[in-house]
């Protein structure tokens, strides 16, 4: 085998064993499964580059932590300026994930509910409070285990300067941080249970299962589909999941549970497949604490085939003989 050869080798296989663990760096940084995924390709390019001009480095995973933490850092601070002149509510895109571990599982159930929830679209909203470097900073050590000399070294800064901003971070998201019921079968079950309440309008059992503050959001992009605040309140919740659960029957769609962002989801396709929004809850004490919706096309395109809205909008608007 050619040195060119195994160089390239090597640089697949280490493509292999450290893009989850970049990807899940970059995720979480931005919220945003597509460019996240852009940045770790970049990563990559500038690494193999490197290794053609200088040599392997010394620690590959250090080399492409640093690329890519610096790229989200970079990206975020152009991104600010987007962000304030979005319309409605933004959301960060949603990325589909497994099933939780149960206590029978191979994998430890509390360390991977641990991270499954530092995925969830309440802890990404958080970590929008903070500036890049904070988030940055705070990921890499509280979330990824980084150890203060190797977070130093990837923002640029010094080891005395990342504690306090670590501190600082730290201070901001455990003020804010979502807490989520620990059990995982009874959450499952509570969310099949209110993603068929939905489904089939029954106002009784969602109410049944909603908070008394209960929130809504959702995100369209300035859809008109979509609603551009928040709702709370468990009646005024209840009642738009009711007629929310009209229309999808109106077009013929359907719910399909999933899990999203580490937490109970579902995934509403239109009567051909084709994807309309994902839908994640957050349960807190045995209740649907928050209900969220994407519905914007930005977001849900790497999800595969998507829904002509417009067409449902009009299907929908059609006269429809009464409901039994």
């Amino acid at each position: 085998m050619s040195e060119g050869s195994a160089g390239s080798a090597e640089t697949a296989e280490i493509y292999q064993t450290l893009r989850p663990l970049l990807f899940s760096i970059a995720y979480r940084m931005l919220g945003r499964v597509t460019e996240a995924e852009d940045i770790v390709q970049e990563a990559f390019v500038r690494y193999q580059r490197a290794v053609t001009s200088h040599g392997q480095p010394e620690s590959p995973k250090a080399y492409l932590s640093t690329v890519v933490t610096r790229l989200c850092i970079d990206h975020l601070q152009s991104a600010r300026v987007r962000r304030e002149s979005y319309v409605g509510e933004w959301l960060p895109e949603p990325l589909l994930t497994g099933p939780l571990p149960t206590a029978s599982g191979s994998q430890d159930p509390a360390a991977a509910a641990e991270q499954a929830d530092s995925l969830s679209m309440a802890f990404l909203l958080l970590l929008e409070r903070l500036t890049p470097l904070e988030r940055a900073v705070f990921l890499l050590h509280d979330v990824f285990g980084y150890d203060y000399d190797e977070t130093a070294d990837i923002v640029g800064r010094t080891n005395v300067s990342c504690r306090q901003v670590a501190h600082r971070a730290r201070q901001h998201v455990e003020a804010g941080r979502p807490r989520f019921d620990v059990a995982v079968g009874q959450r499952e079950e509570l969310a099949a249970r209110f993603f068929g309440a939905v489904e089939h309008g029954d106002m009784a059992a969602l109410v049944s299962m909603l908070a008394a503050d209960v929130e809504v959001h959702g995100d369209g992009a300035g859809a008109g589909v979509m609603w551009r605040r928040g709702i709370v309140g468990r009646e005024q919740v209840g009642r738009l999941l009711v007629a929310l659960g009209r229309q999808l029957r109106a077009v013929n769609g359907s719910l399909h549970p999933a899990g999203v962002n580490g937490q109970p989801g579902a995934l509403v396709r239109a009567a051909d497949g084709s994807l309309i929004a994902v839908l994640t809850v957050d349960i807190v004490d045995g209740a649907v604490q928050t209900f969220r919706s994407v519905i914007s096309p930005d977001k849900l395109r790497h999800l595969g085939p998507l829904a002509d809205l417009s067409k449902l909008i009009d299907e929908r608007r059609r006269p429809r003989p009464a409901e039994q």
